[in-house]
């Protein structure tokens, strides 16, 4: 979806703008509906999946074949391919998101001004959300489970990679969703298979609230440069980790391998490698070494590359978010040096240290402009799940609104309810 035409036919509008009208008239049912109603969606849901999926797993294994077919990289294979085990992490999700509390009516400040006015800001549903992705089709579960509870209508926009799963993954919830009373507009695949249904999406402004990408860079470029409706720009993940001087070293090699490693296909894995050189004398021969039993091409500086099988590493190289087994090193002379680096290529995601030393902790995080900021802790919990939000729309590197995984109330904006006894000005 890197580059999209300018306009969309006739049709691809009119598909797409009634496609929204009827998640506008849902939304407005759904922000009547009470807590109860939306967790017993949620775990209709999750039931749902379970007994389809079968059905969900053959309709995965047409998409996988194609993508196989047609040389589709591995990493973005991997996050194109359903298991059954991933299919049972997709209902999981969603009883998390049913066990959350609700944000919508969260009083976020209030109180009672001077005047005697009741003054309160509180936390109410976007509306209509449309969600603009690539290849990951347990994102169609995610997504649709947290607005819902946060008490939005949805649009998703899958890739055509992944078009056999996700409109089978839809076809389950939206039969979940009216099977207890909710309107299955809530819930909705954008019609069209080709790139003008997107283009008319991003053009939808007056009826979809808020559009957020999930992808590549391309991707996500995009949409924030040629939609006219409001945007989240989730984050490519060029994350870091840096072993500083005073690092516990069996920590940060154990920290190394789970964040390049633990998997190579997600946002936040780690693609960079910075070492202080202090211990670098000490550190480099063990973590190459255990990069490389792991099957991790090391991209190097000069220090790097006076280890057998490290790459000389480029400047693209260290502007690379790989999403595989390849990570780019290099060893730096201070803890600003490292933040230098990473101010440079960081894509603003997650960037982690490894130090025993307290106040080299506090610059780090003071001084690293990124979503999060990990001490003594791998990338990869930079996560909705992993940090007890429950499933995620995804990881917002912006500034404005919300920032790093985002959770229920991330989906929501607030309004302020003024209530008075014959108040005038």
């Amino acid at each position: 979806m890197s580059s999209m035409p300018d306009t969309a036919t006739p049709h691809a509008v009119t598909e797409v703008t009634e496609a929204a009208v009827r998640a506008r008239e849902a939304a407005q049912v759904l922000a009547l509906a009470t807590r109860a109603q939306k967790d017993a969606a949620l775990l209709a849901m999750a039931d749902g999946l379970l007994a389809a999926s079968d059905d969900l797993l053959r309709a995965n294994a047409e998409d996988v074949a194609r993508a196989e077919e047609t040389g589709t990289p591995a990493g973005i294979v991997d996050r194109l391919r359903l298991t059954p085990d991933r299919v049972a992490g997709m209902a999981q999700g969603l009883r998390d998101v049913a066990g959350l509390p609700d944000p919508v009516g969260e009083v976020v400040r209030g109180g009672t001004l001077a005047n005697g006015l009741e003054l309160r800001q509180v936390r109410v549903p976007f509306g209509v959300v449309g969600i603009i992705y690539e290849a990951r089709p347990n994102v169609t579960a995610d997504a649709a489970g947290i607005c819902l509870k946060s008490g939005n209508a949805v649009l998703l926009r899958g890739s055509s990679s992944a078009r056999s799963s996700n409109a089978a993954v839809v076809a389950v919830l939206r039969r979940a969703v009216a099977s207890v009373g909710l309107p299955a507009d809530v819930v909705q695949s954008v019609p069209g298979e080709t790139r003008e249904s997107v283009t008319a999406l991003m053009r939808a402004r007056g009826l979809v609230d808020l559009l957020i990408p999930r992808g590549g860079a391309g991707l996500i470029r995009t949409v924030v440069e040629g939609s006219t409706v409001p945007v989240i720009e989730t984050g490519v993940g060029n994350c870091h980790v840096y072993v500083d001087a005073a690092a516990d070293l069996d920590k940060a090699l154990a920290i190394v391998l789970n964040a390049k490693t633990h998997r190579t296909s997600v946002c936040n894995a780690a693609e960079s490698l910075l070492v202080h050189a202090d211990v670098a004398e000490t550190f480099l021969p063990r973590v190459v070494a255990a990069l490389q039993d792991a099957g991790v091409t090391v991209h190097g500086d000069p220090a790097f590359t006076a280890y057998d099988g490290v790459v000389a590493a480029t400047d693209d190289d260290y502007a690379t978010e790989y999403l595989s087994l390849d990570i780019a090193a290099a060893v730096v002379g201070s803890l600003d040096e490292a933040v230098a680096h990473i101010r440079r290529w960081s894509s603003q995601h997650s960037e982690a240290i490894v130090t025993e030393d307290l106040g080299a902790a506090r610059r780090f995080v003071a001084m690293v402009d990124s979503a999060a900021v990990l001490v003594n802790a791998s990338t990869r919990f930079t996560d909705g799940g992993e940090l007890g939000f429950g499933a995620e729309i995804g990881i917002s590197t912006q500034k404005l609104h919300a920032r790093g995984p985002m959770g229920l109330p991330e989906m929501t904006s607030t309004k302020y309810v003024v209530t008075g006894d014959g108040h005038v000005r």
